[in-house]
Order: structure tokens, then sequence, then C-alpha cells
């Protein structure tokens, strides 16, 4: 048989390899002829970036909810836990811990913002946005909260001195 014939599976891939700045399986590593890969993980990164700093911005827009006296007191309520616990120099968990240290920065803290943030009112969270980007720019970080760090001491003692005591009956 001749190596002439017509193979789809050949030409699909050579068609695939064509695209997007890939020519018969040559990357152009040129800053505009980027390969796609590449191109999609920066685009990842940005996302994940921007979406970090919502998150930090969101934090202190807490904080400006907490002290405006249009929040609800429910929302006053969960923001004062959220603010301490997210500006607090200590985690609940330890980063050090596999897994579970990212997980409370990772699934925690986006949702406990997420929920604080939807029981406040659209007018006074405009405006606690507004204050918190402000005081990014003029500050140029987050604040930090002692009485979050105090909390989350208190609770891993509480912790701790519940577990002390369990363990000493459990002879």
């Amino acid at each position: 048989m001749s190596a002439a014939f017509f193979d789809p599976l050949q030409e699909s891939q050579a068609n695939l390899r064509s695209c997007d700045g890939f020519e018969a399986g040559m990357h152009l590593t040129t800053p505009g002829n980027a390969p796609v890969q590449q191109r999609m993980s920066m685009a990842i990164f940005q996302r994940i970036r921007q979406w970090a700093s919502r998150i930090k911005r969101d934090a202190v827009t807490l904080w400006f909810a907490y002290r405006h006296p249009g929040t609800p007191w429910f929302a006053k309520l969960l923001s004062a836990f959220v603010v301490a616990y997210a500006l607090s120099p200590i985690d609940l968990i330890p980063d050090f811990i596999p897994v579970l240290g990212y997980l409370d920065d990772v699934l925690l803290l986006p949702g406990l913002i997420w929920l604080s943030i939807r029981l406040i009112p659209a007018d006074v969270l405009e405006e606690c946005r507004q204050r918190a980007d402000l005081w990014m720019k003029e500050q140029g970080a987050k604040p930090r909260s002692i009485a979050g760090a105090v909390l989350i001491l208190a609770i891993w003692i509480g912790l701790g001195a519940a577990l002390w005591a369990w363990f000493g009956t459990q002879k």
C-alpha cells in the first residue's frame, strides 16, 4: 500500500497544531503568539489575583459596614465575626496543616464574606465599598485586628481545655 492514503485522524491533528500559533508542532513563544496553554494559565492566574483582591477589599468593606448605622443587627453580628477572623494575623486552622490549613482561606472565609455581603443593604454596601477602596489606596494594606487575634487564641485555648478535660475523664 502507498503512504499517500487519506487519514482523517492525522488530518485533524495537523489542523489542531496549526491553530493559535502552533505550526506543525512548533511552538511560537513570542509575547503576541504565546501558546494557548500559557495564555490560559496567565488568564487563570489573573482571575485568581482579581478574586483575591476583591476578597481583601470586601473584608475591609465589612469592617466599615459593621460600624455603619444602616446595617441590620444580624449583618453586623456576622460582619464582626468575619472581620475579626479575616483581619486576624492568626488563622483558625494554621496554614502548615496540609490541605486543611488552606481550606479556611479558600472556602470558609470567602463563603462567610459572601453571606455577610448578601445581608447588607445595597446602598450601605456601595458606600462601604467606596470607603474601603479609598482607605486601601491611602493605607496600602488591610487593617489588623487585635480583637480577632484574641478571639482566635481564645477559641484555640477553649478547644485545648475541652480536649484536656475530655481526655482526662477517659481513664
